[in-house]
C-alpha cells in the first residue's frame, strides 16, 4: 500500500483515519467548530468536541452525522476536507483516498463528501460500504463462494450483512446503535429514579454494567446527576438489571435485523453462517452479553471481532490491496462527475 493512501472511517461518533504504512493516525470526534461571522472552520475533532455547548452566538460546534447519515452536507464537507488536510499537508504526491460512508448514505451526501477529499487534493476517490469493510478488518475471507455475516454496531446505525465472493448478499441498515442506548439509559433512570444524568454517564453505565444476557441485580455503580423535582445534585446506585430493562427493547430491534436478513439469505449460505458464525463489530459490540444473546436467539455462533472497535478503519486500510478484486460495495469514483 503506498504510503500516499489515506482511509477515512466516516462515522457518526468518531472520524478514523489511517495512512498506508502508518496505520491509524487520527481517531477523533466526528465534530465540527465553525465562526459564521468569518465564515471559516476553527477546529474539528476533538478540539471542536471541547466546544459543544460552550461557544458564543456566532461560533457553532456541530456533529454533521447524526443515527448514521449526513445531517449537514457543508460542516460534513468542510470536516473531511479539514481531516485530510490534516493528514496529507507533508505529502509531495497526491492521495489516494478510500472514504467509508454509511449504508443509508444519499446520492448528494455521497458528493459531498467526495468533493471534500476532492477539494482536499485527492488522486483517486474510492467509496467502500461500512459491513465489507468491518468483514475485511475483522480478517473474515471474503473472496470465497462462502456465507460470512457481519453486525457492525455504531455510534448511529447497525450494518447487518451476509457476503459471499466478495459481494453483498443482502444487507440492512437500521438507525439503532450506541447513542439509542445511552438515550434509552437517561430516559429509564430519569422515569423509574427521578435523577437525570448526562450522554457521558450514560455511557459509562453502559460500558461498565451493562449485561444484556444475564444481569446481575448485585453488580452495582454510582452515577451522579440533577433530580428532576428538587434540581438538586444527588448520586444514585443502579444495578446490571437497570440497564437491562433500559437497553433490552433496542436490542432486540437489532436483533430483529439479523432474522430479517437470514429470512432473505438463500438457504445455502445459511448453511455456512451457521458452521462459521455471526461476527460482531464496532463499540456496540462490546456490550456485554450481546454475543450470547444473539447466539441463543438466532441459533448461529456468535463473536465478537478481534479489537472491534477498529475493524471498520482497519478494512478501509486494506482495500487498497483488493480495489480489482471487490465486485460489490466498493466503488471507484469516476472523477470527471465531480468536476
Amino acid at each position: 500500500m503506498s504510503s500516499v493512501d489515506i482511509g477515512i472511517d466516516l462515522g457518526t461518533a468518531n472520524t478514523i483515519i489511517t495512512i498506508g504504512g502508518k496505520g491509524i493516525v487520527v481517531d477523533e470526534p466526528s465534530v465540527v467548530a465553525y465562526d459564521k461571522k468569518k465564515h471559516q472552520v476553527l477546529a474539528v475533532g476533538a478540539e471542536a468536541y471541547k466546544m459543544l455547548g460552550r461557544t458564543p452566538e456566532y461560533i457553532i460546534a456541530v456533529k454533521p452525522l447524526k443515527d448514521g447519515v449526513i445531517s449537514d452536507n457543508d460542516t460534513a464537507e468542510a470536516m473531511v476536507a479539514a481531516f485530510i488536510r490534516k493528514v496529507s499537508s507533508s505529502m509531495m504526491l497526491k492521495p489516494r483516498i478510500i472514504l467509508c460512508v454509511p449504508s443509508l448514505i444519499t446520492d448528494v451526501e455521497n458528493r459531498a463528501v467526495i468533493e471534500a477529499a476532492l477539494s482536499a487534493g485527492a488522486r483517486k476517490v474510492f467509496i467502500i460500504k461500512e459491513p465489507i469493510a468491518a468483514l475485511i478488518g475483522a480478517g473474515v475471507d471474503i473472496s470465497k463462494a462462502k456465507g460470512a455475516m457481519v453486525v457492525d454496531i455504531g455510534g448511529g446505525t447497525t450494518d447487518i450483512a451476509v457476503t459471499s465472493f466478495n459481494g453483498i448478499v443482502q444487507d440492512t441498515s437500521i438507525k439503532m446503535a450506541g447513542n439509542k442506548l445511552d438515550e434509552a439509559i437517561i430516559k429509564y433512570i430519569s422515569a423509574k429514579y427521578k435523577i437525570i444524568i448526562g450522554e457521558k454517564t450514560a455511557e459509562q453505565a453502559k460500558m461498565q454494567i451493562a449485561n444484556v444476557f444475564d444481569p446481575d441485580e448485585n453488580k452495582k455503580m454510582i452515577v451522579k446527576g440533577r433530580h428532576l423535582l428538587r434540581g438538586l445534585p444527588q448520586s444514585l446506585e443502579i444495578s446490571e438489571v437497570d440497564i437491562y430493562e433500559a437497553v433490552i427493547d433496542h436490542v432486540n430491534e437489532i436483533i430483529a435485523g439479523v432474522k430479517n436478513v437470514l429470512e432473505r439469505t438463500p438457504p445455502e449460505l445459511v448453511g455456512d453462517i451457521l458452521a462459521s458464525g455471526i461476527v460482531l463489530t464496532g463499540g456496540g459490540a462490546l456490550l456485554n452479553g450481546l454475543d450470547k444473546l444473539i447466539q441463543k436467539v438466532i441459533g448461529a455462533p456468535c463473536y465478537v471481532a478481534d479489537d472491534a472497535l477498529k475493524c471498520v478503519a482497519k478494512g478501509v486500510e486494506a482495500a487498497f490491496n483488493l480495489s480489482d478484486e471487490l465486485l460489490d460495495g466498493f466503488e471507484k469514483i469516476s472523477l470527471y462527475r465531480y468536476k
